[in-house]
């Protein structure tokens, strides 16, 4: 059982999943805005919608084109139900077509930057300027609106890149608000919430708190929690809403994996079970873990070995302590849910690699879950840890995975290899905190290729191991630019690495966003 956010007095934005790339960054800008999103499957019906009251809907993109066989449509009725809609991409073709406008493939697709003629009396573009730069991806266009809709936004190559029906607060755009190629974006999309839904904007980490509290005391009642804690920000996060919750009926478990970086294990155990004061079981389970991975080198089936292996401590470690533990609290995230094939309304997100707490979990797992923050972006999941009073460096450390090192040691995993990254990342971290750079960056680590090149040390020939340096920047985790770190930071951190790491001879710099790779290798 996973804790669900309820749809009770809170204003509630619902954002209709037709399989866009940018369904995770609409809801993500909405919730800038001071204003509760959700994403829901297009598949739910529209009863189940309207019973969550939602101020508004929105219409993702997607990649169908709504005249082919075997797109995804929705109940028509929603347009007669009196709530506002705002449609996107595929989702203002899809209100078009099935209202009765003229939907056809594009002569001239546009991908990329395009200059948009607005109506600036309309409600999401009033005051605007007359032209405003926009984000454009798109082979299908609305060559005609629907009866009642009129145009208010034009390119040259899309006759209707904006429309609306203001008397039945029904709008669409062509282009996609959401993503920071559109710099008034994020207006429009507040120009249709609080100017158009008549939202309030009341939705904040404090409320998220409070609410919180109160489904976890709801969803426990008198039973008691074990924490998967591992130190990082969203499990320590979860521990701290947790113990908010239900106080000394919460224990953590730390569970020592031997894949933890250097000197974490004595960090964890004196930040929460000495400052913080939780109660808190220590297990090294080094052995055990390294054991079950000796010679897997596929990266999904180490993070189900790791999964089902966590499990599996926790019922043991569970077994051995007084009174019945049904519950586990783990610090599940909102891309954690996405990568793993499991968007939150049951859109069609696909697999892009099983995170150990939701896809490697193993399907005879004995505890109910509690995952608090299952909903939650990397920056809002911190903004909650500022709330609960979590120190500054807890809550700003860059994240780790769940799996540990064992997906920065691509390849088998052996205690050498191990600890040669740990040492290479231990420099890296530690020269990028000397040049001021540590809090500019979402994420910096190291990873240990599985490949050996020749070098030159001391006249002799080397055949030594390569590594990677990986530093990304951006907003949260759905998308990420690699960081223009200083060619003297970057050189730095090769040599320290080169002459102080033995078996180690090369170190690249990886140059790669998100999309099309993902922020970890593996």
């Amino acid at each position: 059982m996973t804790t669900r956010e309820p749809h009770g007095p809170r204003e509630t934005v619902a954002v209709i999943d037709f399989g866009a790339q940018y369904n995770q960054l609409i809801a993500r800008r909405i919730r800038e805005c001071g204003v509760y999103s959700e994403v829901v499957s297009a598949s739910t019906p529209l009863d189940k919608l309207l019973a969550m009251k939602p101020k508004a809907v929105i219409l993702s993109g997607g990649p169908a084109s709504v005249f082919e066989d075997g797109a995804p449509r929705y109940d028509p009725a929603l347009f007669e139900s009196g709530v506002p809609v705002f449609g996107i991409c595929y989702g203002m073709q899809l209100m078009a077509f099935l209202m009765g406008g003229d939907v056809t493939r594009a002569e001239i697709r546009e991908y990329g930057p395009v200059k948009v003629k607005v109506d600036t009396k309309a409600a999401i573009f009033r005051d605007f300027d007359p032209v405003i730069d926009a984000w454009m991806s798109h082979g299908v266009l609305v060559q005609q609106p629907p009866p009642g809709f009129s145009v208010i936004g034009r390119t040259d190559h899309t006759a209707v890149a904006a429309r609306s029906a203001p008397d039945r607060r029904l709008y669409g755009v062509q282009f996609h608000p959401e993503v920071v190629h559109t710099p008034k974006g994020l207006d429009i999309l507040k120009g249709f919430l609080f100017g158009v839904a008549g939202c309030k904007g009341d939705w904040s980490a404090g409320s998220f708190v409070d609410e919180a509290v109160g489904r976890i005391r709801a969803a426990v009642g008198d039973g008691q929690v074990l924490c998967a804690l591992s130190g990082g920000v969203d499990s320590s996060v979860t521990a701290a809403l947790v113990q908010r919750a239900i106080g000394d009926r919460l224990t953590c478990l730390f569970v020592d994996n031997g894949l933890l970086r250097q000197g974490e294990a004595k960090q964890v155990v004196a930040t929460f079970g000495g400052h913080f004061g939780m109660r808190l079981i220590h297990v090294d389970a080094a052995d055990r873990f390294l054991g079950r991975l000796a010679g897997v080198t596929d990266p999904e089936q180490k993070r189900k070995i790791i999964g089902t292996e966590f499990i599996r401590v926790f019922e043991e470690e569970a077994a051995k302590l007084s009174g019945r533990i049904d519950f586990l609290a783990q610090g599940t995230i909102y891309p954690d849910v996405i990568e793993s094939g499991g968007a939150p309304g049951g859109g069609p997100a696909s697999v892009i690699k099983s995170h150990h707490n939701v896809g490697g979990l193993p399907a005879d797992m004995r505890f109910k879950l509690i995952e608090p923050l299952r909903q939650l972006f990397k920056d809002e999941v911190r903004q909650v840890g500022i709330e609960l009073g979590l120190p500054p460096e807890l809550v700003w450390r860059h994240p780790f995975p769940g799996p540990g090192l064992a997906v920065r040691v691509l390849g088998e995993i052996t205690r050498e290899r191990l600890d040669t990254l740990r040492q290479a990342e231990a420099i890296a971290i530690e020269e990028i905190r000397k040049a001021g750079w540590y809090d500019r960056l979402l994420q910096a680590f190291v990873v240990l290729l599985p490949v050996r090149s020749v070098g030159v040390m001391g006249d002799e020939r080397t055949y030594g191991h390569t590594v990677v340096l990986r530093a990304v920047t951006g907003q949260d985790f759905m998308t990420v630019d690699w960081a223009r770190l200083p060619y003297e930071l970057i050189e730095r951190i090769s040599s320290r690495i080169v002459n102080e790491v033995k078996g180690v001879n090369r170190l690249v710099y990886d140059v790669t966003t998100k999309p099309p790779a993902t922020v970890e290798w593996e």
